[in-house]
């Protein structure tokens, strides 16, 4: 794959997109202090998203070019959560709407790639459209599906380290944009936990509570993509942290037990070619 003709980023387009960045996440500001204490959550979200791409880019070796194309994809793949909590006070796309697609009208209207080359454009404004689903297009470029892999694995590493700490904090410090609007209650469903003894993919709908948006995101280790990002999920602990905070449950350790196996297979052995050429 040449990321010349898929398209480059110089470090100062990117210093210009972190400044647009910037500007954006201020066009929102208010005296809310729910809204903002959400908006300050989802800027230091997008923020460390971008040092887990890198993180994940330098094991896997990229170039210069990649990386700042990674970043990029990184910095603004949330985008689209300002617009949305600001006007409909919920994270859930379900409640509003695709913030992925209010992510790509922002970006659009806002004319914030400008100067950035097509090629580059595209694969920035397709990783945002599909971090969020379920499954990448089939008929998508290697390109587009790589940086999209990418950025997907560090928005997950991230998720693991804010819920894998968020769940130990006092329910005082709880917040309901965190947890979706799903109730804390101690009950798993059996659908989910039939899903997950499947080894398949939970999707967003099927949850009713926070028990179960607890094991979609221990589901999310079949979702990743570079043996780095499991290298980093197993060293840090994230499901063992997560496992903690459900209910004992044989169906459940059950299905922790296999995730963590799962893990330990494709740290060493799942291979996942980087693109071919260096900038």
């Amino acid at each position: 794959m040449d990321l010349k003709r898929n398209g480059c980023i110089s470090d100062a387009q990117l210093i210009d997109l972190k400044n647009w960045f910037s500007r954006h996440v201020r066009s929102f500001d208010t005296p809310d202090p729910l809204v903002r204490q959400a908006l300050a959550l989802k800027v230091d979200h997008s923020l460390r998203v971008c040092d887990e791409i890198l993180n994940i880019g330098g094991k896997l070796a990229l170039g210069d070019g990649e990386m700042r194309l990674a970043e990029a994809m990184a910095l603004v793949h949330d985008i689209g959560r300002f617009k949305q909590y600001y006007h409909y006070k919920t994270f859930v796309d379900k409640k509003s709407t695709d913030h992925a697609q209010l992510g790509v009208a922002a970006l659009r209207d806002g004319n914030a790639l400008a100067g950035i080359d097509d090629g580059a454009r595209d694969l920035i404004m397709k990783a945002v459209s599909y971090h969020n689903r379920l499954h990448i297009p089939e008929d998508e470029s290697p390109a587009c599906v790589f940086f999209t892999k990418l950025l997907r694995d560090a928005d997950k590493l991230d998720i693991f380290h804010l819920v894998s700490t968020y769940y130990y904090v006092p329910d005082s410090e709880r917040s309901a944009a965190v947890e979706l609007d799903l109730p804390d209650a101690p009950e798993v469903s059996d659908e989910i936990l039939a899903t997950l003894l499947a080894r398949k993919m939970v999707r967003m709908e099927q949850l009713r509570t926070l028990n179960d948006f607890k094991l979609l995101q221990m589901a999310w280790v079949y979702d990743l993509n570079f043996p780095p990002t499991f290298q980093f999920v197993y060293q840090r602990k994230y499901l063992e942290r997560i496992r903690d905070v459900l209910p004992a449950s044989d169906r459940i350790d059950k299905i922790y037990a296999g995730l963590i196996s799962y893990l330990k297979e494709n740290i060493e052995f799942r291979k996942v070619p980087a693109p071919s050429s260096r900038s």
